[in-house]
């Protein structure tokens, strides 16, 4: 089963939608919409309603992209809504994590700083978005992300609490940090090609 690109098919040919309301997007919103309720639960310490509100997170990250590919719904909003949503998700969880004490505060530099850097790259070069596409490093990492810091609150549950889980969920988190690292220099480093590429007059192929 694949789980990178999941929900392609090779009986239709894609097309790129101009509209706002499709399915993915709706999913999408509604993604981003969890993250106030996911704070709320942090700072009223339910940490195991918060837990299953960041699963949903992780959940609707791969689903969005699913429905997308399966119901040729692919859409230009949605090419730059859905890393948007995902970025600013992550950053609140983190910082969250890091405000409550439920994380250490190299979690929210390893996350935030790269992110700045590439916000300022692209508005230097290109006054906004870049439009580059998302390499299968950075879906590695973004797993890894949303799949280590629901583990990393559940360790703070009651019924649950374990220092094993919390390990378990701390190297999956460090990895996903240095693999967010690695990503950010090849995202930087293709904008700047892009960059020099559109000044010369050439056409970019990503």
């Amino acid at each position: 089963m694949k789980i990178i690109g999941a929900g392609g098919r090779d009986d239709i040919e894609y097309r790129e939608l101009t509209t706002f309301w499709t399915v993915p997007n709706l999913i999408t919103v509604l993604r981003f919409g969890c993250v106030p309720v996911f704070i709320w639960m942090v700072a009223a310490d339910h940490y195991a309603w918060a837990t299953i509100v960041l699963v949903v997170l992780g959940a609707t990250d791969w689903i969005d992209g699913y429905v997308a590919r399966r119901l040729n719904q692919i859409s230009t909003v949605g090419t730059w809504l859905d890393p948007v949503a995902d970025r600013l998700a992550l950053i609140v969880v983190v910082i969250v994590f890091v405000a409550d004490g439920i994380a250490p505060a190299w979690l929210v530099y390893s996350i935030v700083v790269p992110d700045v850097v590439l916000i300022i790259n692209a508005l230097v070069l290109f006054h906004g978005n870049p439009h580059l596409p998302v390499s299968n490093l950075g879906k590695i990492r973004t797993a890894l992300l949303l799949f280590g810091t629901p583990l990393l609150l559940l360790s703070q549950v009651h019924a649950a609490e374990s220092a094993t889980l919390q390990g378990i969920a701390t190297v999956l988190l460090g990895i996903g940090c240095i693999l967010h690292i690695v990503a950010a220099v090849f995202y930087f480093r293709q904008a700047r090609r892009k960059a020099r590429t559109l000044k010369s007059g050439g056409t970019w192929s990503g």
